[in-house]
C-alpha cells in the first residue's frame, strides 16, 4: 500500500487535518503565526469549503457561529490577541453553544516572536469554560483537530484549538490520511430557546456547562492525547504543548512523565494518579503556570503529600519560550541525586549567537514616505504621533521616529482623542494601515466624529495586508478564494461617517504630500489624508536611482533623515544598492544636492 506524505508547514498540517476532518467553513483574520492555516485550506480548497478573510476576528468568531448553527464543522483562525477581539461572541457562544462541529485556533506566541503580549490561550479556556487542545507537533497536530471537531460536536459546544509559534511554523514529513465520512450539514432548525441568548437560559445552560466539564475532566483522563510514560523513582515530570516534545528529547527514560494535551477540562484522575506515586513533579510548560496550578488544586484537594515545583515556585522561568537547552537545564537542576550527580544528559553546545538585524521599512516602502511627509510638514510644531499594529509600527525607529504611541489594532484613532482632550495645544495624529482601518477603525472614527475631537487620521493605504504577507481586504476588491468584488472604498466611509477634510494624495510625490498633511493640520475637527501607494511586494516602481559622485557632498542628509536600507556608506561614498533599491524615487527629492537620479534600466 503506498504511503501518501507530505512536506509540510505545522499550519498546513492544521489546514489538512480539518480539511481530512470535514470542514466546510473558515474564517480568520491574517495574524503571525496562525495566518497560514486559512490560505492552505484557500489553496486546497476542492470547491466545497467557503474560505474568507473576515474583517476581523470577531467578525469571523460570528460567521463561524452561525456556519456552526447550521450544522456545518466551522474553523475559525486568528492569533492570542485576535482572541481579545473576538472575546465577545466567544464568551456567549460558549452558554449557547453549536450544533456543527466549531473549532476556533488561537496561536499562541512565546517569546514573544511577533506579538504585543505573551498571553496564554489556556487561560481564555478556563475563562471560558470550553475544552482547549495543545498539541505538541504538527503531526499531533494534524490528528488532534479531528478530534476537536468530534468533542466539538459531541458535547455541542465550541473547541479551542493551541498552537504555538515553534508547532505552527515546524515542518514536518506528514503521513496524510483518507478523509473522515461526515454527513452534510442538516442546516439551521429554528428554535428560540436554543439560539436565542435569554437571561434565564444563560443561567440554565452554565449550569449544564459546570457539569458537562465535570465530565469532560473524566473523559480526558481516558483521552490518547493525555499519558503517563511510566518510570522509577519519587521524582516526575509534567509537560504539554511543545514543552512536552522538548522534556521528551532529554528526559532520561526511567523519569515518570506525565503528558497533559487537554489542559482544560484537566485530566483530574489521570494527573491525581500520577502525582500521587510521587514526592516531587516539575511541570515543564511555556507561558502561564496553568497546569501547575491544576496539580496544585488536586493536591490540595486530595490532600497529597506531594510538592509541585514550576513558576511559581521558580524552578522554571516565568516568561519566554522553552527550548531543548532550557528544558535540559530545569531537569538537571531538578533530578540531582543525593549526591549531587547529574541524571539529564549535558546540553549540546549552544551554536554561535546570530548577529542581530534591527527591523526596518522596506527599500521603497511607501509608508517611509508617508512618515517622512508628516515629518517635514510638523517641523518645528508641537504634534503627537500615534500608531498602529502593522508594518508600519517600524515608523517608530531612528532616524524617523514617527510612532509615539502604540497599543493595539485600531487604537490609534481612539488614543489620539485621549491625548487631544487632555492636551489640545498639539495636534494629535493617528496612523492607521488601510487593512486595520477595516478591521477595527471605522468605529474610532466614528467616535471622534460623534465627540467633536480634532484628530488627524493618516490612512497609510498600500492595498494589501502586508505585515502578515499580503492578504486581501475589503479594499482590494479581491476575495480570499480570487473573486473580484466591488472595491469598498476608505474615502466614501470617511466621508459617509462624517469626516468632511478627506484628502487622497501619493506620498511618493512628496511636495504635494507635504502640503496636504500642512491644510489637514490647520483645519478643525476630524480630517483625513489618505497616502495611497502600494506596497512594493505588490506592485514594484520599476525605476532605479544612482548617486552621482561628482554632484554629491556627502552630507548624508538621504541616509540621516530616511534610513532606507537601500542607501549605504561605501569607503566614504554614499551609495544605492541597486539589488535593494525599488526605485521610489524618495531619496532623490530629499537630497538637496540633486545629486541622486534616475537611470536607465533594460527593463
Amino acid at each position: 500500500m503506498s504511503v501518501n506524505r507530505k512536506l509540510v508547514m505545522g499550519n498546513e498540517a492544521i489546514a489538512l487535518g480539518a480539511i481530512r476532518a470535514g470542514v466546510r467553513m473558515v474564517a480568520g483574520y491574517p495574524g503571525t503565526p496562525s495566518t497560514e492555516i486559512l490560505e492552505t485550506v484557500a489553496k486546497q480548497n476542492r470547491g466545497n469549503i467557503h474560505v474568507e478573510w473576515s474583517v476581523n476576528e470577531k467578525a469571523a468568531m460570528e460567521v463561524g457561529a452561525g456556519a456552526a448553527y447550521a450544522g456545518a464543522r466551522t474553523l475559525v483562525t486568528m492569533k492570542q490577541v485576535g482572541l481579545n477581539v473576538a472575546s465577545d461572541p466567544l464568551m456567549s457562544l460558549a452558554y449557547v453553544g453549536v450544533k456543527g462541529g466549531m473549532v476556533i485556533v488561537s496561536a499562541d506566541d512565546p517569546g514573544p516572536i511577533s506579538s504585543q503580549t505573551e498571553q496564554d490561550t489556556r487561560n481564555f479556556a478556563q475563562f471560558s469554560k470550553l475544552p482547549v487542545f495543545d498539541p505538541s507537533s504538527p503531526e499531533e497536530a494534524y490528528l488532534m483537530i479531528a478530534d476537536a471537531f468530534e468533542f466539538s460536536e459531541r458535547y455541542q459546544t465550541p473547541v479551542l484549538f493551541r498552537p504555538t509559534t515553534r508547532i505552527c511554523h515546524a515542518c514536518v514529513s506528514l503521513n496524510l490520511l483518507p478523509d473522515m465520512e461526515v454527513p452534510e450539514p442538516e442546516g439551521f432548525v429554528k428554535d428560540t430557546m436554543r439560539w436565542v441568548i435569554f437571561p434565564r437560559t444563560s443561567y440554565e445552560n452554565h449550569i449544564k456547562i459546570e457539569d458537562r466539564n465535570e465530565k469532560l475532566s473524566d473523559v480526558f483522563s481516558s483521552y490518547a492525547g493525555n499519558c503517563i510514560r511510566a518510570g522509577n523513582g519519587k521524582k516526575g515530570i509534567v509537560s504539554g504543548g511543545v514543552s512536552y516534545a522538548y522534556t521528551n528529547e532529554v528526559l532520561p527514560k526511567e523519569v515518570p512523565l506525565l503528558k497533559v494535551s487537554t489542559p482544560h477540562p484537566f485530566p483530574e484522575r489521570l494527573a491525581k494518579e500520577f502525582v500521587e506515586q510521587l514526592d516531587e513533579v516539575l511541570v515543564l510548560e511555556e507561558l502561564d503556570p496553568v497546569i501547575e496550578k491544576e496539580l496544585l488544586q488536586i493536591v490540595g484537594k486530595y490532600h497529597l503529600n506531594v510538592t509541585i515545583r514550576g513558576k511559581l515556585t521558580h524552578d522554571t522561568k516565568n516568561a519566554g519560550e522553552n527550548s531543548v537547552e532550557s528544558i535540559a537545564e530545569d531537569l538537571e537542576s531538578f533530578l540531582k541525586n543525593s549526591k549531587g550527580e547529574k541524571r539529564t544528559e549535558p546540553a549540546p553546545e549552544k551554536a554561535p549567537a546570530l548577529p542581530v538585524r534591527p527591523p526596518v521599512l522596506c527599500a521603497g516602502c511607501p509608508h517611509r514616505a508617508s512618515f517622512y511627509a508628516v515629518k517635514k510638514a510638523m517641523k518645528g510644531k508641537k504634534a503627537v504621533f500615534s500608531g498602529d499594529i502593522g508594518c508600519y509600527t517600524l515608523g517608530n525607529a531612528k532616524p524617523l521616529d514617527m510612532v509615539d504611541t502604540c497599543l493595539c489594532m485600531g487604537a490609534d484613532v481612539t488614543i489620539a482623542q485621549g491625548l487631544h482632550i487632555i492636551e489640545n495645544d498639539a495636534v494629535n495624529f493617528a496612523f492607521i494601515g488601510d487593512s486595520t482601518f477595516f478591521a477595527s477603525g471605522i468605529t474610532g472614527v466614528v467616535n471622534a466624529v460623534y465627540n467633536q475631537t480634532d484628530i488627524v487620521l493618516i490612512v497609510l493605504d498600500n492595498s494589501t495586508t502586508a505585515m502578515t504577507g499580503h492578504q486581501p481586504h475589503p479594499g482590494t476588491g479581491i476575495t480570499m478564494m480570487g473573486d473580484v468584488v466591488a472595491k469598498i472604498s476608505i474615502e466614501n466611509i470617511l466621508r459617509g461617517i462624517g469626516v468632511t477634510f478627506v484628502e487622497t494624495v501619493d506620498p511618493l510625490e512628496l511636495d504635494a504630500a507635504v502640503d496636504t498633511v500642512k491644510r489637514a493640520a490647520d483645519a478643525p475637527g476630524v480630517r483625513a489624508v489618505i497616502f495611497k501607494s502600494p506596497c512594493i511586494a505588490v506592485c514594484r516602481p520599476g525605476k532605479l536611482f544612482q548617486v552621482d559622485q561628482e554632484e554629491c557632498r556627502k552630507c548624508r542628509t538621504c541616509i540621516n533623515q530616511l534610513g532606507c536600507p537601500a542607501i549605504t556608506i561605501n569607503d566614504g561614498a554614499v551609495e544605492i544598492d541597486s539589488s535593494l533599491c525599488y526605485g521610489c524615487g524618495l531619496c532623490s527629492q530629499v537630497c538637496p544636492f540633486q545629486a541622486i537620479r534616475e537611470v536607465e534600466t533594460n527593463e
